[in-house]
């Protein structure tokens, strides 16, 4: 599965750097998200070939980049400034179970407070029952700077 034209159109993030397939349920505070990790995709050829297993760090990137659209969806509508989700604080991940390819999991992320701009939040990662990952991170929504990268 590729990613929904929903996602595209709130997130910058773009293959092969997009780890979220789709959106699957929202409250006010909170996004569930989802996705395959197809078996031919590049990294797993070099995370331990003959035995791989999705890396650590891309399952916390698909928890920030569901955090990423929950902003987006928060700020439509709301907030007139042009921006984009900039990662300011990780704590606390627990890794528990490894996510093989060819598996699906869905991402949830959930708003805990706003403060002073920034928005803190938890990710958990789970495949069926088994919960994955567990993170706490703090995001905030700043306005595009620098030169346009071509």
């Amino acid at each position: 599965m590729s990613a929904s034209p929903t996602v595209l159109q709130l997130i910058p993030h773009r293959p092969p750097f997009l780890f979220v397939d789709e959106i699957v349920a929202e409250t006010p505070d909170s996004l569930t998200a989802q996705r395959t990790f197809r078996a031919d995709e590049d990294f797993y050829r070099g995370h331990y070939p003959g035995a791989p297993i999705t890396p650590g760090v891309l399952l916390c990137e698909a928890v920030f980049q569901t955090g990423a659209l929950f902003m987006a969806r928060s700020k439509a509508g709301t907030d007139p400034r042009p921006g984009v989700p900039l990662l300011a604080k990780i704590g606390e991940v627990r890794f528990r179970q490894p996510v093989y390819p060819g598996e699906t999991v869905r991402i949830e992320v959930r708003k805990k407070e706003e403060l002073g701009g920034f928005t803190l939040m938890s990710g958990t990662v789970r495949r069926g029952d088994q919960r994955v990952l567990t993170v706490e991170f703090t995001v905030a929504w700043k306005a595009p700077e620098g030169a346009p990268v071509s």
